[in-house]
């Protein structure tokens, strides 16, 4: 393995034995696994990647594509069916909740087992507790058993200890989803300065923000297969296709995600680009239209008509309402409303929309996600990828005197 990369994966198969009942374990053995009674499941099949060292990678997937069986492939913990796994460097890992701490044991006799585990004589751990303890904020419960530590106290502690060890190469999954904000701000801004100093590090989420912000590439993990690393971005965006085929029909389409009185209701929501060509895609920095056909049941006015623009991690980016402009409509039978914002500045991306109608204080009509739409770069060549990173596109101008 060459002297730049830090993990080194090679053809890498794991695979599972899955017995249908305890004792069928019993009888493979005294078969002397001439008679077979599992099946096998293939977690991880044919896998092979790079990792130089100081970059900063992302994996995405649903639950049970293989990311927690890769990390532990990857930490030593478990042993590859075929091929090979090379490690450059001293792993700290934070996989599922409670790995490698012993429940009777306080707090800081972990913070110490640790150490020892990670190679660090008890000398260097004293030099550490200090930083240790202030970054998990704990307080007296640092000397009582973790067992009786909520989710939230267990992660402070099982990240401070992780990322004060000095690691060459620092793996997490999904520890982010569990602390507050703070706590979640006080990692990232962790994280940044281990990438500051050349660490090598694996983020496993499920929050296209977090891999999108602290991941030089990416790759989805999908049924044991794992795609060709790429920009953070253009990986998310893949990503999101595939969770769309999975879910089948758009969300528009199920009426379960609709409540209201509906005396007056949205028939159709959609969105338009002149440039795009496509019903629901859109070119960035061009005019972008939102068009819904809306039926009143009876004649009514003081109607309010509001859209939410929404991120695929489900944060509204902004709002649209006719507050102030429609109140002195007169609505009978079928409507159709639309909005152009010109320019979009959305970055490139999968967003989505939610359609709310009321009146007064009635709600008349509100569809979560009524569509999904796509914004596209209008010339990747041309563009600087650079600038296109969060949710939104900056419009001003320079000056220099």
């Amino acid at each position: 393995m060459r002297s730049d990369i830090a993990i080194s994966v090679r053809n890498l198969t794991k695979t599972y034995r899955i017995f249908g009942h305890p004792g069928d374990r019993i009888k493979q053995a005294l078969t002397f696994g001439k008679m077979r009674f599992h099946r096998e499941f293939t977690a991880l099949q044919d896998i092979s990647f790079e990792i130089k060292k100081g970059e900063t990678v992302g994996i995405v997937g649903r639950n049970g594509s293989g990311k927690s069986t890769l990390l532990q492939l990857l930490c030593g913990i478990l042993k590859p069916t075929s091929g090979t796994v090379q490690v450059n460097g001293r792993v700290s890992a934070l996989l599922e909740l409670g790995a490698g701490f012993n429940p009777e044991f306080t707090g800081r006799e972990n913070v110490y087992f640790q150490g020892a585990v990670m190679g660090l004589t008890r000398a260097e751990m004293d030099a550490r507790f200090a930083d240790i303890a202030a970054f998990a904020d704990i307080g007296d419960f640092i000397d009582q058993p973790v067992r009786i530590y909520s989710s939230g106290m267990f992660v402070r502690l099982a990240f401070a200890v992780a990322v004060h060890v000095d690691p060459d190469i620092l793996i997490i999954d999904e520890v982010l989803a569990v602390g507050d904000t703070i706590f979640q701000q006080k990692c990232i801004d962790q994280i940044s300065m281990l990438q500051s100093q050349g660490t090598t590090i694996i983020v496993v989420s499920h929050n296209p923000y977090h891999i999108e912000r602290l991941c030089h590439q990416a790759a989805v993990l999908h049924q044991g297969k794992l795609s060709d690393l790429r920009p953070a971005k253009e990986i998310l965006a893949q990503y999101h296709e595939m969770v769309q085929e999975d879910m089948g029909p758009s969300p528009g389409m199920n009426e379960s995600l609709r409540e209201g009185s509906h005396e007056l209701y949205f028939e159709k929501v959609l969105i338009e680009n002149a440039s795009a060509f496509v019903t629901n895609r859109v070119l960035t920095n061009e005019p972008m239209c939102i068009i819904a056909e809306v039926f009143a049941r009876c004649p009514m006015d003081n109607v309010r008509f509001r859209f939410e623009l929404c991120s695929s991690s489900n944060d509204i980016v902004a709002v649209v309402a006719t507050n102030g402009l429609s109140e002195a409509w007169q609505l009978n039978g079928k409507h159709r409303i639309s909005f152009t914002l010109n320019p979009c500045q959305l970055t490139s991306g999968w967003y989505y929309l939610n359609a709310i109608a009321s009146s007064k204080y009635v709600r008349l009509d509100t569809w979560q996600r009524v569509v999904d739409f796509k914004v596209l770069l209008r010339d990747k060549s041309a563009q600087d990828l650079s600038l296109d990173q969060g949710i939104f596109v900056c419009h001003g101008h320079w000056e220099f005197s």
